[in-house]
């Protein structure tokens, strides 16, 4: 008896976390990539986020603080260069968001990221890393998410 009633009160409070879980921001958006060389050991890598309707993602400087920022984390190699942070294309909308208080920045639909990388020397190789994001509609946010990829750079 005490068994049934600990675990039915630890589904009670744990469901709700498992749904909600379920319910993030990766389902609403995915992920494409690829790589070009662009001179003598040198690439440039985009990545693509198509974003499901009625959903946005906010840019890499979100605007104000609240909304999590699309971050983008590299895996350091040791023949690998990563210029800069990664330059944004799309339809940049800017407008303000009472839930948080200021002017915002985000995607509809689709926005890729590009991110030159140098070579320290010629050899086939990956660029590791994640990317953490955050999708709203006009009613509500998804809790963020984190995306994992691998991308083949060299012949």
């Amino acid at each position: 008896m005490r068994t049934s009633f600990f675990l039915a009160i630890c589904i009670a409070i744990f469901a709700p976390v498992t749904i909600f879980a379920q319910a993030g921001s990766g389902k609403q958006v995915s992920w494409s990539f690829s790589s070009k060389k662009t001179g003598d050991k040198q690439y440039e890598v985009r990545i693509t986020a198509t974003i499901a309707g009625g959903y946005h993602m906010y840019a890499q400087n979100a605007g104000v603080e609240g909304p999590l920022p699309t971050k983008f984390t590299f895996t350091n190699s040791p023949i690998l260069v990563i210029q800069g942070n990664p330059a944004e294309e799309g339809k940049k909308i800017t407008k303000r968001e009472d839930a948080w208080d200021g002017q915002v920045h985000f995607y509809e639909k689709t926005v890729t990221f590009v991110q030159t990388i140098q070579a320290k020397a010629k050899a086939k190789t990956n660029l590791s890393g994640k990317v953490e994001f955050m999708v709203c509609n006009d009613e509500l946010c998804l809790p963020p998410s984190e995306f994992s990829f691998k991308i083949p750079l060299g012949k």
